[in-house]
């Protein structure tokens, strides 16, 4: 039996009323069944870009998703728009919506290498401890942060209350192709650093609507690889992982076991350390399997304790070819992802809302 939701702590013990009450409902939602999410869901999808209220996933189903995923790279060198071209101030009007229908808000932040000014997938090694106290890029990183929680500050409701934000910074930390990744840094440099991130975020600049997600990539076997880098549990609040399909699920159907296989992990962690337990990223691109929907994802995941599930974003062409996670009107997998929808234990916004996730549970 999972922990009890009333007895639920946020990392952040300051955390706003709002964030603290989201917490404790997605404990209890966890026992009810799983939220849809998709990256960048309301701002663009195959072949259209800010067309007020549209979503390929509502074009779909009739219903928005669950989850809102959005990043915030581009924020921390004072760019309009983010990493994707959504502008900033349009992006926090589409969190405002999701989150005053009762959808779910997840940031990521794909951030600039702080010494070279380069991409996040620079891998010039001693970033990580350069951004720490005495380090060559420590104002450089505490500035970023300044910019990070401007904007985090700014996003309120009709009520002026704080959005909640399921935040997850240094995403797939176990991998090797950002610059706070495994092959960058010590563990426990990288616990310093999420630490620093943490503590400065909380004491220093007042942001108390985030709860922090821990997010690994899909290569671990084991509770230990997956805690490798851990932090500790007060600096945690969700723990997560990013795993996509490759290869061909009509041929093999090894991403099925082996997703399974990592969600026994994570479920059994989640148990044990009181937390929320999550597929941060997951998806196959162009979804050429017309059953991917219920054939795998849902086969994979349906056996486990799941908050959400994140497909990554519908950009529609890039570098000549088709590039999407989810499907649209006239996709090959439109069908499926109906009866995917369909699913009792599987829940867009409509059912989210019924939930009241912001309200004292």
């Amino acid at each position: 039996m999972l922990f009890g939701a009333a007895n639920a702590q946020t990392a952040d013990k300051t955390a706003t009323i709002e964030t603290q009450n989201l917490l404790r409902n997605l404990k209890k939602l966890l026992s009810k069944g799983i939220m849809f999410g998709h990256q960048d869901d309301l701002a663009y999808g195959v072949e259209w870009k800010y067309e007020p209220g549209r979503s390929d996933i509502k074009d779909v189903t009739g219903e928005y998703p669950a989850v809102y995923g959005w990043d915030l790279a581009g924020l921390e060198k004072g760019s309009k728009v983010n990493i994707d071209g959504v502008p900033f101030d349009k992006m926090r009007e589409f969190i405002q919506q999701g989150y005053g229908r009762g959808g779910v808000i997840t940031i990521s932040w794909h951030l600039d290498h702080p010494l070279t000014g380069k991409n996040a997938w620079d891998t010039t090694h001693g970033a990580v401890t350069a951004v720490l106290p005495g380090g060559a890029a420590n104002a450089i990183y505490t500035a970023w942060l300044d910019r990070v929680a401007d904007f985090s500050l700014s996003l309120k409701g009709v009520k002026g209350e704080l959005i909640p934000i399921l935040f997850r910074p240094f995403h797939e930390l176990s991998g090797n192709w950002f610059w706070w990744t495994k092959n960058t840094c010590s563990p426990e440099e990288f616990k310093q650093l999420w630490i620093y991130t943490f503590d400065y975020l909380r004491d220093i600049k007042k942001v108390h609507n985030f709860l922090y997600v821990y997010n690994t990539g899909g290569n671990f076997n084991s509770a230990e690889q997956f805690l490798e880098r851990y932090p500790g549990e007060h600096y945690v609040d969700v723990i997560s992982f990013d795993d996509y399909q490759s290869g061909d699920p009509a041929k093999d159907n090894r991403f099925v076991k082996e997703l399974s296989f990592k969600l026994n992990i994570l479920d059994s962690l989640a148990t044990e350390l009181h937390k929320i337990p999550a597929l941060g990223e997951t998806g196959y691109v162009a979804i050429p399997y017309p059953e991917w929907w219920t054939k795998v994802l849902w086969k994979a995941i349906a056996d486990h304790r799941v908050s959400y599930v994140l497909l990554w974003r519908n950009h529609g062409m890039l570098d000549g070819k088709m590039h999407y996670y989810a499907p649209y009107k006239g996709q090959v997998s439109e069908r499926d992802f109906r009866s995917f929808y369909k699913l009792e234990k599987v829940f867009f916004e409509n059912k989210t809302r019924q939930q009241n996730l912001y309200d004292n549970p």
